[in-house]
Parts: structure tokens; sequence; C-alpha cells
């Protein structure tokens, strides 16, 4: 009798997401904010610190935080108040403040020898790159997360951007101030973006007599 044939048996591969956390990431805490902050400040990490301060302030995108000019936030020796960036992916400037924290941080790191002679905010270590990669960014963001005992795989570059915006609906419910700090063309891609549920807009209508 002959045997059939019959298909290799392979052996299971485990599954590439095994253990980790996959979906929207989460945006950082205040508490986490705050202990990141902390952490940077006493180590005198004042790269870091800068660039962990302007992320918050800016909401910028990974591609264009990396990519930042001295002269964009930087006049007549001085930090700006306001700055505005072009951004990549619309082409379109983004206006943000730079609170007096971030400022006294970059004006730190202005002052480090990495920065003699840099057009960039934040320059590459090393001759064949002129600022840090988004790759590079994504593995700060990380150190800075484990650094506090958090998951690292939970938070991202992307919920760095989502930080302080979250923290601005959760405290107004203004999904338009959303949007233009954002530098969203469309609403939806706001409620998109900060993952509204119809429960959270219930609760502001709601919340608002007419």
């Amino acid at each position: 009798m002959e045997t059939p044939n019959l298909p290799a048996i392979r052996a299971l591969r485990p599954a590439w997401n095994k253990g980790r956390i996959v979906g929207r990431k989460r945006p950082l805490k205040p508490k986490h904010v705050w202990a990141i902050w902390v952490r940077l400040e006493l180590a005198e990490n004042h790269r870091d610190l800068a660039l962990f301060n302007m992320a918050n302030d800016s909401k910028l995108r990974g591609c264009d935080l990396v990519k930042m000019n001295v002269v964009n936030v930087m006049a007549s020796g001085q930090i700006k108040e306001r700055a505005s960036i072009l951004q990549s992916k619309t082409q379109k400037p983004l206006r943000f403040e730079i609170f007096e924290g971030t400022r006294v941080s970059v004006e730190k790191w202005m002052e480090d020898e990495l920065m003699v002679g840099s057009e960039y905010l934040w320059p590459g270590r090393f001759h064949e790159r002129l600022h840090i990669s988004t790759r590079q960014y994504a593995r700060i963001v990380r150190d800075w997360v484990t650094s506090i005992g958090s998951e690292a795989s939970a938070y991202g570059t992307q919920p760095m951007r989502r930080t302080k915006v979250t923290q601005v609906y959760k405290e107004t419910g203004n999904l338009r101030a959303v949007q233009l700090l954002l530098g969203h063309t469309k609403m939806d891609s706001a409620v998109r973006y900060l993952g509204v549920r119809l429960e959270d807009a219930l609760a502001i209508a709601e919340a608002i007599e007419i």
C-alpha cells in the first residue's frame, strides 16, 4: 500500500508580537514627564533634557524634530518664545510656544562644544550624519521610558507628540485647539490621532449647557 504524500511539518515559529504591546501606543502621563525630566536634570544631560522639553513643547513629528535648525529657535543670541517649523508631511508651518524651562535647557545645550558651528539643533555625533536620525531619536525615547521603569514597547515617538495635546484635550475638550497644535489640516485627523471615543464626546457635550 502506497503512503500518500503528506505536506512537510514545520516547527511553529513564535509570533512576532509575542510578549509585546501592540496597537496604539499611549502618550506619557504627567507623572512620567516629571520623572523623566528629573532624571535628565540630575544627570546634567543637557542634550537630552533640551530634546525632551522641545519635543513636548513643539509637538512635532520625529522627522521634523530631528531636523530642527538653530535659526528656528534662536534670534539675536536668544531663544525665541515662539517658533515656526515647516512640516515635511504637510508642507505647512506649525507654530508653537517655547516655554521658559525649555528655553533654559536649550541655552545650556547651546554651550556644549558639540554645538560649535552646528546649524542643526541636534547634531549627529559622527561626521557622516549632520543631525540625529529618527531611528536614533526613537532609541533615545526608549531610554527615557526605561529609565523610569516603564515598558519601552508601550511608548514611542508618536506618543511623545501626543503627550501635551492629550492633556490639553482632557482639560478643555477643545478639539479645534488640538488640531491647530498638531498642525492637522482636518478635524477628523485630530480625532483619530487622539483616539477620541464617542463616550468622551458625549461627556463633553453634557457638561455644556446652552
